[in-house]
């Protein structure tokens, strides 16, 4: 195999995969090659996630496959939040791994790299003492037309379930000018939608003399000429103010979409978790979205069996469902994670009552999708169309609202990026049916 051939696999997050997309576009300026397959790689690099302890667990099963391999002059890595958790106990748990850097030292990656190169075999990159966002000279983006833009890095909140304050340190933002540069080269090079990423996407405040807060650069952003579609995530209820939704309603290439995590309908669990908002301001942002002048697509995360959710707890949560009306739901059952004071809760919810909960929570989810998307059927779309299922003949788009919407159109090529007007024909719990027309 050539000395300096990669191998690079990407778990969790958006803000991962565009952390990916900057490792990638870094090893490239070095002088790497990127390979298909990690058998075929000299330096093989896991991207990981520890929002959860089975996305942990993932990394280090694709470890163990290889651990035959040390010694074989193959080089492994370990980057992101799983590196930031588990840092050097990492070389104990998987000998053969030669390299462990956190997000927050990626921009040391080519001196890294130099000490992989000349024989370090416990290279490490921890520190999270840093006021840099991770901002790249050099990111290989994966999707022609759609663009991720990070905003905003780490997180100040202390949520007693999380680990990125942990894993990615404190909240550090961009400079707008340094926001909006990127973003205009971006449209310059004919991307025409970007999506801004956050660990709180919405907290972000310009540390330069202008002093935008999130609602105004939004604002300034959807005002830059070939950009179609401008989208963020996530949000903290907390920070999510009325200005946000005025300024999506100012402009059509904002788009007709806010994830904003509720993470539970209960008072009692939501102080518990330590998420600094009740039910009823969560609710009132509700109202801004609902009564502004767009219809806006809502989505939410949920954490089911929390330590010391009780029966009524989580009929609070599935109220919430009845009252929001959710276009769609992230949900999962609890996850105890390192470092983080649930571990300390007592009161723990039995794994049999979680997944009973989840399956309730999940079930009730489906009957609202179903009964909204059904009301989509006779609505003509715009869509951004991503690709083509050549097995249905049918091309696959996303509508501002953030549907998948597959379908049928004469033309075989030359779709992918082009934005159509798609009526809506059928319609199911996940995703919508329909055939492009003829707009005059």
């Amino acid at each position: 195999m050539p000395a300096k051939t990669f191998y690079i696999e990407t778990f969790g997050c958006q803000m991962n995969a565009h952390d990916s997309e900057k490792v990638i576009g870094t090893l490239l300026a070095e002088g790497y090659q990127q390979v298909e397959t990690p058998e075929a790689a000299h330096l093989v690099l896991y991207n990981t996630c520890s929002i959860r302890d089975k996305a942990e667990q993932k990394v280090f099963s694709r470890l163990q496959q290889f651990k035959r391999d040390a010694g074989k002059g193959k080089l492994f890595g370990v980057l992101g939040c799983v590196a930031q958790q588990e840092g050097e106990k990492i070389f104990d748990r998987a000998p053969h791994v030669s390299l462990v850097a956190g997000s927050a030292s990626y921009t040391r990656l080519p001196e890294l790299l130099v000490q992989l190169e000349t024989g370090h075999r416990r290279v490490t990159g921890l520190s999270l003492d840093t006021d840099e966002t991770f901002d790249t000279p050099f990111t290989r983006r994966d999707n022609p037309y759609r663009a991720y833009l990070t905003i905003i890095e780490g997180c100040d909140k202390s949520c007693a379930y999380c680990v990125v304050p942990f894993t990615r340190g404190p909240e550090r933002s961009r400079t707008s000018e340094s926001v909006m540069a990127e973003a205009r080269r971006l449209a310059d090079q004919g991307y025409t939608e970007i999506q801004l990423l956050g660990q709180n996407v919405n907290s972000y405040r310009d540390p330069s003399p202008a002093g935008w807060d999130f609602a105004a650069l939004l604002g300034r952003i959807a005002e830059i000429p070939g950009l179609r579609r401008v989208r963020y995530t996530t949000s903290h209820p907390r920070d999510f103010v009325k200005a946000i939704v005025d300024a999506m309603d100012a402009s059509p290439v904002l788009c007709d979409h806010v994830h904003l995590p509720v993470q539970s309908g209960s008072d009692r669990t939501l102080a518990a978790m330590d998420r600094l908002y009740t039910r009823a301001q969560y609710l009132e942002r509700i109202e801004w979205l609902k009564n502004a002048r767009r219809r806006y697509s809502i989505t939410s995360d949920i954490i089911v069996g929390f330590p010391g959710e009780t029966e009524d707890d989580f009929e609070q949560t599935l109220d919430l469902l009845d009252t929001v009306q959710y276009d769609s739901l992230f949900s999962f059952k609890y996850s105890p994670r390192p470092n983080t004071a649930a571990l300390a809760l007592p009161n723990r919810v039995t794994e049999d009552e979680q997944q009973r909960r989840l399956a309730i929570l999940q079930e009730k989810q489906r009957a609202i999708q179903i009964r909204l998307n059904a009301a989509m059927v006779g609505n003509i779309e715009e869509v951004m169309v991503e690709g083509r299922n050549h097995a249905t003949a049918q091309w696959i788009g996303r509508t501002s609202s953030n549907r998948t919407l597959n379908f049928s159109d004469p033309r075989t090529e030359g779709l992918n990026g082009q934005y159509v007007q798609v009526r809506v024909t059928r319609s199911g719990p996940n995703s919508l049916v329909g055939e492009s027309v003829t707009v005059v």
